[in-house]
């Protein structure tokens, strides 16, 4: 899927696999990419910048942790994330259902 069909939806994206569980970048892309089946392939130059701006926006929070003798930033959803994702879902299914609508699809 192109990085333009991403663009605008990495941050919900995000929050919806790190709402499972606390992973680093790495691991955010491999479950982004295992629940699409392989469709979102996310690049780590996107990648990063939205955890940070989440991060920021109070929508996550990060720790140092190390595992097999590398450190890695993990990420974990707040409660404002877990809003921001709750809000976000349902907004996306009111789109995603207008436009499925219009085309005369099912979603």
């Amino acid at each position: 899927m192109s990085d333009d069909w991403i663009r605008g939806h990495l941050d919900l994206l995000l929050l919806a696999v790190l709402a499972e569980e606390p992973r680093h970048g790495y691991a955010a892309i491999e479950a982004l990419k295992a629940r699409s089946g392989g469709r979102l392939d996310v690049p780590e130059g996107s990648l990063y910048p939205a955890l940070h701006r989440l991060e920021a926006a109070g929508q996550l929070r990060s720790a140092w942790s190390t595992a097999s003798g590398r450190r890695r930033r993990v990420y974990e959803v707040t409660e404002d994330g877990r809003r921001a994702l709750e809000a976000g879902a349902t907004a996306w299914a009111g789109f995603a259902g207008s436009v499925a609508a219009v085309l005369g699809v099912t979603p």
